[in-house]
């Protein structure tokens, strides 16, 4: 039988629950929520396919897991390398330091703004600076002041490309730069002889990475924040024209590097593989409303929280055609790759936030 209520506890009851209810208590909060401003102005954008199936060239394996940790606790997040005639190699970290490794030694070269102990934290990326491509010239160039410069090349036709990933938000944000899926990243180009800069293309997806081809007729950009990357044809026949090179990736492409063997190594800095958090987002592109929502009531922090550890790095063909992959499926060696540079028969495998560099023979 069960016990009879006590008029003390409907009392109680009555004390906490008034007779509006429960459920008129939550729809108030939830209003009030929002109707507060949100910190982005969200587009709609809908995948056209799902994440491709992990098949064929894309069957999970465990390549990545022969590598080795190196500097370990000494850099955190070498993003992007270069190397110079001597064969050192060159990169910049999230505090705003550049390094050099000579052999197995690591050479602290200069740092990008103020030294504070808070250097490497995003709130101060706007006085330490973060160095993200790294590339060895002849001369040194001014730069121009752009919201978040990201991806470099260097032509050998004295021009040098490099992409704005946003006009809107800088590097700290960029987890709002993908959330929001706005196109506002552009592919620009500067003479060093003249000293001008110029857009080449606008009106991209979080323009990131990019690479020339072989004959430096075209020009690879990967479109971070819709998972595809685009093939910009700086000349011949085809001129001017922008088309999709490789789409419906399955995972966020970052740095994008040709190889001796004549094909083109994607960094992933996080995976489209089922998890929390990226089918949500494949879910949600379609929804301004519901982004505004979320980032309103998550930190940027937060959504580390849901990233799953998978690393990986495509290899693809001048077709577009992803021709093999490299895993560490459960992340015990590496995860969110950033780049992928060859030299001297290893690979360098960067990332943008971890504390060390992963060497594969």
């Amino acid at each position: 039988m069960p016990p009879v209520p006590s008029e003390e506890g409907a009392a109680c009851r009555d004390a906490m629950f008034p007779a509006w209810g429960f459920p008129a208590a939550v729809l108030v909060t939830f209003a009030s929520i929002y109707f507060l401003p949100s910190p982005i102005d969200p587009e709609p954008f809908t995948f056209e396919k799902p994440p491709p199936a992990l098949v064929g060239s894309l069957q999970v394996n465990k390549k990545l897991q022969s590598g080795q940790r190196i500097f370990t606790g000494q850099l955190k997040g070498p993003e992007s390398f270069t190397v110079d005639d001597k064969g050192n190699i060159y990169t910049g970290t999230v505090d705003g330091k550049l390094w050099m490794i000579s052999g197995d030694q690591l050479h602290f070269i200069t740092r990008m703004g103020q030294d504070m102990p808070e250097c490497g934290t995003p709130d101060y990326e706007p006085v330490c600076g973060r160095p993200h491509g790294v590339r060895m010239d002849q001369d040194g160039v001014d730069g121009l002041p752009f919201k978040f410069l990201n991806g470099l090349e260097i032509s050998k036709k004295t021009l040098i490309y490099f992409t704005d990933s946003s006009s809107k938000w800088e590097r700290r944000h960029h987890k709002y730069e993908v959330i929001e899926t706005n196109h506002l990243g552009r592919l620009l180009a500067y003479d060093p002889v003249t000293r001008t800069g110029r857009t080449v293309l606008s009106g991209l997806y979080m323009a990131n990475g990019i690479a020339l081809s072989p004959f430096e007729d075209y020009i690879l950009i990967a479109e971070t924040s819709i998972c595809r990357i685009i093939r910009y044809w700086v000349s011949g026949a085809n001129a001017g024209k922008k088309e999709v090179f490789v789409d419906n990736l399955p995972g966020y492409p970052d740095n994008i590097r040709l190889s001796s063997t004549g094909l083109y190594r994607v960094g992933i800095s996080t995976t489209r593989f089922p998890s929390f958090f990226s089918p949500f987002l494949d879910a949600l592109g379609p929804y301004p409303f519901l982004k505004r929502f979320i980032a309103k009531v998550t930190p940027l922090s937060f959504y580390s929280i849901f990233l799953q550890k998978h690393g990986l790095f495509l290899e693809i063909n001048n077709k577009g055609d992803i021709v093999a992959s490299f895993h560490d499926p459960d992340g015990s060696v590496t995860w969110a790759v950033s780049d992928v540079f060859e030299h001297n028969g290893k690979v360098y495998l960067g990332n943008t936030e971890l504390p060390f560099l992963v060497v594969l023979q």
